[in-house]
């Protein structure tokens, strides 16, 4: 088990999110967080991830309360990405990798061989060697993802957290993305919890999906359990095809806004 939530709500101030939540998040699997705008697929996320001072209650994470895990500690454990990052450009790509050791460092300690080597290792899992002392601002969207990934790599995460990594990239550059956490989940035994936009990217890459709808979970389970005509018409109020064969990951086409 690596995190769970019991009956936690989860907001801001005194304005609640999301209710009664109650998930359990498998080590080892890709989890992809769906829903419309709004529902709080976002929240969920950073409350995982300790990003937000919130209202939560019971989000265990290897049956500890995450408030009980001090900040490096858990950093150690969880690796966390938003969707839009700040950094200086001028920065080169292993510059940033490197700011995934900080957690494993004391204040003002300097990286050794061994941080290095790790640094090295986050590189060459996501194809930057010929990038590394590339400064961020000569990168493409797809390039730069790859680096934020990295950094998170150098962490040595049990579990990464990445809300809408896919976003502003095209096609190419998505595939790009979808392919290296399939890697790292499969070769590196990475738990992956990511917010998606995309439902055939979700059903393609995932092993359970969560539907979020109005701050509650409208579903949870695998893709084919989940992705159904009735879950598209009752979210996201479109009409939808849906490719089922066994064979074949599920996939969804022919989308038209739903008409009672």
């Amino acid at each position: 088990m690596t995190l769970e939530t019991k009956n936690t709500h989860i907001g801001y101030h005194e304005n609640e999110v999301i209710s009664a939540l109650n998930l359990t998040f498998e080590a080892g699997k890709i989890h992809s967080i769906l829903g419309p705008n709004g529902c709080g697929k976002s929240t969920l996320l950073k409350a995982l991830g300790k990003q937000i001072r919130t209202t939560a209650r019971e989000i265990l994470f290897k049956n500890r309360d995450i408030n009980t895990w001090g900040r490096k500690a858990f950093a150690r454990e969880l690796a966390f990405l938003m969707q839009v990052h700040e950094s200086n450009p001028e920065v080169t790509v292993r510059q940033l990798i490197e700011y995934g050791r900080f957690p494993h460092k004391s204040k003002f300690e300097r990286l050794n061989q061994e941080d290095h080597a790790i640094v090295d290792q986050a590189i060459s899992l996501t194809h930057l060697m010929d990038l590394a002392e590339r400064t961020l601002d000569r990168l493409s969207g797809g390039e730069r993802q790859r680096a934020w990934i990295a950094m998170a790599i150098a962490q040595q995460p049990a579990v990464l957290l990445l809300d809408e990594p896919t976003s502003y990239l095209d096609i190419h550059h998505q595939l790009e993305i979808i392919e290296l956490i399939k890697r790292l989940n499969s070769e590196q035994g990475l738990t992956i919890i990511w917010v998606l936009h995309d439902i055939n990217q979700a059903a393609m890459i995932s092993d359970h999906i969560i539907v979020l709808q109005s701050g509650a979970v409208y579903n949870f389970g695998t893709p084919r359990e989940v992705i159904t005509k009735e879950m598209l018409r009752d979210v996201f109020y479109v009409d939808a095809e849906i490719k089922n064969i066994e064979t074949e990951p599920i996939s969804v086409y022919n989308f038209q806004l739903f008409k009672e």
